[in-house]
């Protein structure tokens, strides 16, 4: 049985560490470039190493997949698995911006069973149980329910010539948090055209779809994770009456860049 008092204080002592280091409470943190040219900083593996100590503590029979750890394929034997990005959004969190957020997702049988956001710097904890909704310090989540395409609020700093019918708000660097919005209905859609990691939105996807967002790929699909090949081609969060018409939207892009 999960203790889930403890995996709720695991996560809220992992952004309290984030915190610790955050230039924006007037930190210092080191920070340097992955071999692809991503950020990342002391606080990337600081909570990594916490993480995996505590959540392998609490659930020794669940597997393992972070963005800042080897990955070992025996995770795939198990029917449970942790799905971690310790700092999400390490761009806005390097630049004193408050952006980011600790995700934790505990996966079961390729689904997201619990998801958990931890964003200290905006004063947030996300959560989210299978079959029992979606919270926000406490407050039970709604989604979205817009009804047409055009005009949908897209957290987004800029838009391509065919998307100018959408309508901009805030961007956090976190793509969790983006997708979080669309959960409580700060926004209206939210999709990428990249090929991503499970780790990045496993949490995020289930407390969309708890607070009855619509939830996919860039092609409409279902999700699923603690794959061999944890990827997948873009996500798209929206309301429900609208994801029809922005998966055919997005069609033509996403067979395009999904090829490159």
């Amino acid at each position: 049985m999960l203790d889930h008092a403890r995996l709720t204080e695991i996560c809220r002592e992992a952004g309290r560490m984030a915190m610790r280091l955050w230039p924006g409470a007037g930190n210092e943190v080191k920070s340097w470039s992955k071999y692809d040219d991503s950020p990342i900083c002391q606080a990337d593996l600081e909570v990594d190493a916490f993480l995996r100590r505590e959540l392998c503590a609490l659930l020794p029979s669940a597997g393992w997949l972070s963005e800042e750890s080897v990955d070992h394929p025996e995770r795939l034997a198990r029917g449970l698995c942790w799905l971690v990005d310790p700092v999400d959004g390490t761009r806005d969190f390097i630049a004193g911006r408050p952006g980011w957020a600790v995700s934790v997702a505990l996966i079961s049988a390729g689904k997201p069973l619990i998801g958990l956001l931890e964003a200290p710097a905006r004063k947030e904890t996300w959560t989210a149980t299978a079959g029992q909704g979606a919270w926000l310090n406490g407050r039970r989540l709604s989604a979205s329910t817009r009804r047409e395409l055009p005009g949908a609020r897209v957290p987004a700093s800029t838009l391509p010539p065919e998307d100018q019918d959408l309508s901009m708000v805030e961007r956090p660097n976190s793509i969790a948090l983006r997708i979080a919005m669309v959960a409580d209905d700060q926004a209206d859609l939210l999709a990428t055209l990249r090929w991503g990691y499970e780790w990045d939105v496993a949490a995020a996807t289930l407390i969309a779809r708890e607070a009855g967002a619509a939830v996919s790929d860039a092609f409409g699909r279902a999700l699923s994770y603690n794959k061999r090949d944890p990827r997948a081609f873009g996500v798209l969060v929206s309301a429900p009456a609208i994801h029809r018409a922005a998966v055919e939207r997005l069609a033509e892009r996403a067979a395009k860049y999904s090829a490159v």
